[in-house]
């Protein structure tokens, strides 16, 4: 009996010590199996439309400006009614001069005018009478030649004062300086009191506050902006405003080898001639393959993408990329179609690294 039980409790020591060998073994195996890099998230390739864009900067510039200069010779500056900023209306009264001096002489030049009619009327009636006497050879040829000469000198006389008050009476509708269109004024040179000569410039004005953006494009890229494509600017507070291109410059800087686009531009107060602008031409669409923007890895100035292999392990790939759209980014080349790649993790990988791959978040819709 004695023996059973000693047989019984050599079998139970055997069995209890071959279990714990395997159990040890067992976390050994665990203990040495490589452990994941890091928990990632993948995805691969989309084809979509991308939009075709171009970049360009340029100049807020004004449509039309016109210079507003004296037509007045020598006057005084009586007074200046607009400053830089103003709206002004077409024939609206910009500045005035003195008239003091323009209505002297024009009353002169009218005294003049009578005193030329008076002289024309006695020549008037000697020639006449001359021609009345003519065939009775009372005068002489001679003195009827006189009279008649005497009658034509004066009616030039007469014209020429006649002439003399037309230009004063213009002179003295040219002391007043009147808006030549409706727009804004953008400079002014006026100095109240001033005694000025004929042309001197007064005041600018950007003509129906009309402005355009005046885009520097590299001349290979002129061909692909017809007449009519449509652009975003983007504004210093942030804002984007739509405009066309109105024509293209026919020349391009032998120096620079950039051409000039005119974009006309809506009217807005966020907008003054002088800025400096931002803007994008959208020039239709085409199809491409997408990765999201954190996918792609930057180093030592190159793109990279983290490919998974069966293994879960990575491979850095080298790609180069194109358009940006949103939080995608084109993948030009360096990629196969049916990759899969790391999105979220990407820039803590190395070429190698094993990662363990779980399913990306969904947001969740709500309901308002």
């Amino acid at each position: 009996m004695q023996t059973h039980k000693n047989i019984i409790a050599f079998l139970l020591l055997s069995f209890t010590t071959n279990f714990q060998a395997r159990a040890d073994d067992s976390t050994k195996t665990d203990a040495n199996a490589p452990k994941p890099a890091l928990t990632v998230t993948v995805d691969k390739p989309q084809q979509g439309a991308l939009n075709l864009q171009l970049t360009a900067n340029g100049n807020v510039a004004a449509w039309q400006e016109a210079i507003i200069g004296t037509e007045a010779d020598g006057l005084r500056l009586a007074d200046v009614l607009v400053n830089v900023g103003d709206q002004v209306k077409k024939g609206q009264v910009l500045a005035t001069f003195a008239t003091e001096t323009v209505a002297a002489d024009l009353a002169q030049i009218k005294a003049n005018v009578a005193e030329a009619e008076a002289s024309l009327a006695e020549a008037a009636d000697n020639a006449k009478r001359a021609r009345s006497v003519a065939v009775t050879g009372a005068l002489s040829e001679q003195q009827i030649s006189q009279y008649f000469s005497a009658e034509k000198t004066a009616k030039a006389r007469l014209l020429a004062q006649q002439a003399a008050v037309k230009v004063h009476e213009l002179r003295l509708i040219k002391t007043k300086v009147l808006a030549p269109d409706s727009g804004v004024i953008s400079s002014r040179t006026a100095t109240l009191g001033a005694v000025l000569p004929r042309g001197q410039e007064l005041f600018r004005l950007i003509r129906q506050s009309r402005l355009e953006w005046r885009a520097e494009v590299a001349a290979a890229e002129l061909l692909r902006l017809p007449v009519g494509t449509p652009i975003q600017l983007h504004l210093p507070d942030g804002k984007n405003i739509a405009g066309k291109v109105r024509m293209i410059a026919p020349t391009v800087d032998p120096k620079t080898r950039l051409g000039l686009v005119y974009v006309d531009i809506p009217v807005t107060a966020n907008l003054k001639a002088g800025m400096f602008l931002k803007g994008v031409f959208a020039l239709g669409q085409s199809n491409a393959f997408t990765a999201p923007q954190q996918a792609v890895v930057v180093r030592d100035g190159f793109n990279y993408l983290f490919c998974i292999n069966k293994d879960n392990r990575v491979t850095q790939v080298k790609v180069q990329i194109g358009r940006r759209d949103g939080e995608r980014v084109e993948i030009i080349s360096g990629l196969a179609q049916n990759a899969a790649f790391v999105v979220n993790g990407a820039g803590f990988l190395n070429d190698g690294d094993l990662v363990k791959v779980v399913a990306a978040v969904q947001p969740v819709a709500t309901t308002q």
